[in-house]
């Protein structure tokens, strides 16, 4: 069976040998480079510049629910991971013969690839080679990490990948009623029976509130949740690019999972949390009855927006480690498997220290 998907994932590497950005001066294919935000010939180092520097555009969003912009024909292929269910995107000529998300070899190229089209793009603006020096000190901070795993980092299982988000714009005005308290302390009695009591003073509130929330960044991808969005955001995507074919060039990208309208949806769930917040926010009280809001959204736009994110995998014991590089600021974040002999030795220097600290002082 591992034969014939060998055999299978060469055959697709030959389909989609197409058209690659070719060196002007040597012929060879040229990359991205994050460093020069340019194309690099891989083999003679030539530098060749693309139409870069484009703000992208806010779209509206009710466009969005009813477009279907689909990547065919756009010299860009789609390939399925059948072990952890990644969709990864490649520019023409390049294979996703390994997942970066599982390290697997389990890439197969699916029938169709549908879907929004991304409009937007913030390019890695250093390399691999960069990313995988901050990914080696963040685990080297690792105390409880495994030796194994701090010394196995490396170019293997350490790939740059686009992730799939969306951003959203949306005028809100809120309409809300509640009631909130304040707790108070008073002196009664007198005597023997002097004592303090608390007791809560409460009032209504009700009024308008109006925010205007600018690029909220919602996540697209399974793999790439909103968790780990959160832990090494933050992006600039006031400032991303218009979406460029050429910036994949070197790099995988990763096809979102849940739709605009799903990702919408959660936008507006952490928008509510927030104008509670902001709400509450402006009066002084530290119980909440209740708070009723409801809101009215204005001008909605939305950005398909693709982050620079390195991913690392690591199998430790059977199981799946990722970790991640923010590719614009370099902020790392992921799970690190834990060593028990590390955690035994730690635990046996605490109750050593604590019997030497009674020792010292009972003698």
């Amino acid at each position: 069976m591992k034969e014939a998907s060998a055999e299978r994932i060469r055959e697709e590497e030959r389909d989609v040998e197409t058209e690659l950005v070719k060196c002007e001066n040597c012929g060879s294919n040229m990359v991205f480079d994050p460093e020069s935000q340019q194309l690099e010939c891989v083999h003679c180092g030539s530098k060749k510049s693309f139409a870069s520097g484009v703000i992208a555009s806010e779209l509206d969003i009710t466009d969005g629910f009813s477009e279907d912009s689909e990547w065919q024909g756009e010299d860009v292929y789609c390939f399925f991971c059948d072990n952890c269910g990644a969709k990864i995107v490649l520019k023409g000529g390049e294979a996703a013969t390994v997942c970066p998300f599982c390290n697997s070899a389990h890439a197969i190229k699916p029938e169709e690839m549908s879907g929004l089209k991304p409009n937007a793009l913030v390019p890695f603006v250093f390399d691999e080679e960069k990313g995988l020096e901050l990914a080696k000190a963040w685990a080297k901070k690792k105390f409880f990490a495994p030796r194994k795993f701090k010394k196995n980092i490396t170019s293997d299982s350490f790939k740059g990948v686009y992730a799939p988000c969306f951003t959203f714009d949306s005028f809100t005005t809120s309409y809300y009623e509640g009631r909130i308290g304040k707790t108070h302390t008073r002196t009664v009695g007198s005597g023997k029976n002097r004592r303090t009591e608390t007791y809560v003073v409460w009032r209504n509130i009700r009024g308008t509130y109006r925010y205007n929330f600018d690029d909220l960044l919602i996540t697209a991808g399974k793999k790439f949740d909103q968790p780990t969005l959160d832990k090494i955001a933050p992006y600039d995507t006031n400032e991303s690019k218009r979406y460029e074919e050429n910036y994949l060039l070197g790099f995988m990208a990763y096809q979102y999972d849940e739709e605009l309208t799903d990702c919408w949806q959660k936008a507006k769930r952490r928008i509510d949390g927030k104008l509670k917040s902001l709400i509450l926010s402006q009066y002084i009280h530290d119980r909440v009855a209740y708070l009723n809001v409801s809101t009215v959204h204005e001008k909605v736009t939305y950005k398909y927006v693709m982050l620079p994110v390195y991913v690392g995998a690591f199998n430790f014991k059977k199981k799946l480690y990722n970790f991640f590089v923010n590719g614009s600021t370099g902020k790392v974040s992921g799970k690190t498997p834990k060593s028990a002999l590390r955690i035994t030795l730690f635990i046996a220097l605490i109750v050593a220290v604590i019997f030497a600290l009674a020792y010292l002082f009972t003698s």
